[in-house]
């Protein structure tokens, strides 16, 4: 059920309050940005926020596939096979 607060925010569970430190002039900017889009303070943040997680994600996928090309196909037939066979016939 929708929390409303004393300032007619509408809370959905599951949301957190939290409090940060931000300096003033930062602040100021933060507040003209979000209401030249039509946003609330938390609003633009959390919308930062997430845009900012995507694209460090995107940049660890990438850097991952990046790795992974340099590693090549697996050879999944030949090599494996081979140390199978070679394990299996030590014992």
């Amino acid at each position: 059920m929708p929390i409303l607060t004393p300032s007619n925010t509408v809370y959905t569970p599951p949301v957190a309050k939290v409090m940060i430190s931000i300096p003033d002039k930062l602040l100021t900017q933060l507040d003209s940005r979000a209401r030249a889009r039509r946003e609330t303070r938390s609003g633009f943040l959390q919308r930062l926020a997430a845009r900012e997680i995507e694209s460090e994600n995107a940049q660890e996928r990438k850097h991952l596939e990046e790795r992974l090309d340099k590693i090549g196909p697996l050879d999944l037939g030949g090599e494996a096979a081979r140390l199978i066979r070679e394990d299996r016939d030590s014992h």
